[in-house]
């Protein structure tokens, strides 16, 4: 496993994380076991970066990684929650008292005194632009409450605004092969600011993982059946805002370039991980086996200057005039 300094915390993290998204809702049914079963398997693999929410199963993903946390026993793991998505959204909704109350039920949820990262979930645009927010959450850090705060967008443009805040940590971004905006400007300015990059969504909803096909049946609770267009959340969140036919031929085209011995699903984390921009990619994991998969991503050797070439090409080509706009 390759770590790497997650910006102003400080903080060594594994170069793969673990997105515990699945093992609260929205990606069909889990049991609690088979979570604890699947963390265990990625800490065993060398993974110390654990992300959640407290929508994810309303606590639920916390809850079972605070259960996580007191069975393993280990200091070294790094846990990043966010907030902001229990209330409308709605810029009256975001307070120093709610703010307050949602981490407070964070903490409780996790089993902590005080939460390593707390990030904005996802909130509207306008969040990024006042200063009052930050200000509140700089407040928080001051009261021990959270270690480090950072925000999770849906935007570039959010993610620069949000940045020229210098309490800002880290940002959680969708950034993959089928969504590479990312890369036009905004890795850069982070890694000049020392503002740690978490990518998100990095296996575009497991399309990128190769295993899907057009019969893919898919539960109904699961996101990838119910907001195919964005029916309860942003698009961009369900095979990072591809139609799904077009996600599938784009991968059958990306085949060739998986490296021997490696699958589509590693070939798909270590180009996120060949830019030195990004602290860590985030990807999910409902079993111990995928979890050792995406870990032993990390291992992988760097991709060659030509399969990036051809990623690049192939992106250009297929993808960028779909998604390269929208976010």
């Amino acid at each position: 496993m390759e770590y790497r300094r997650l910006g102003k915390t400080g903080r060594e993290v594994s170069a793969i994380g673990f997105g515990a998204w699945a093992i609260g809702s929205d990606w069909g049914s889990v049991d609690d076991d088979d979570s604890i079963r699947a963390l265990n398997a990625a800490a065993d693999s060398g993974v110390t970066l654990f992300d959640t929410a407290d929508v994810y199963g309303d606590g639920r993903s916390e809850r079972v990684i605070g259960r996580f946390l007191r069975e393993r026993g280990d200091k070294r793991l790094f846990v990043a929650t966010k907030m902001g998505r229990r209330a409308p959204l709605d810029m009256a909704q975001y307070t120093p008292e709610t703010f307050r109350e949602w981490v407070d039920r964070s903490r409780d949820n996790l089993g902590v005194d005080r939460l390593d990262l707390i990030q904005l979930h996802c909130l509207p645009t306008a969040v990024y632009y006042n200063p009052e927010t930050f200000a509140a959450l700089d407040d928080l850090v001051a009261a021990g409450a959270i270690a480090n705060y950072g925000v999770s967008v849906e935007k570039v443009e959010e993610a620069l605004k949000a940045i020229e805040f210098p309490g800002v940590a880290s940002v959680q971004i969708v950034y993959n092969i089928a969504r590479q905006r990312p890369a036009d400007r905004f890795l850069a300015e982070a890694k000049r600011r020392d503002v740690g990059v978490l990518a998100r969504i990095p296996l575009a909803s497991g399309l990128l993982t190769g295993k899907m096909s057009k019969a893919t049946a898919f539960d109904p609770s699961d996101h990838r059946r119910y907001n195919r267009h964005g029916e309860a959340f942003d698009v961009g969140e369900t095979f990072a805002g591809l139609d799904f036919e077009t996600g599938l031929a784009f991968v059958e085209e990306l085949r060739s370039l998986v490296p021997a011995g490696a699958t589509m699903g590693q070939l798909a984390l270590r180009w996120v991980l060949m830019n030195d921009g990004v602290t860590a990619a985030i990807p999910g994991a409902k079993s111990p086996e995928q979890a050792q998969a995406n870990a032993a991503a990390a291992d992988l050797a760097p991709l060659s200057p030509a399969t990036m070439e051809r990623i690049l090409d192939l992106y250009e080509l297929r993808i960028k005039p779909l998604v390269h706009q929208r976010w």
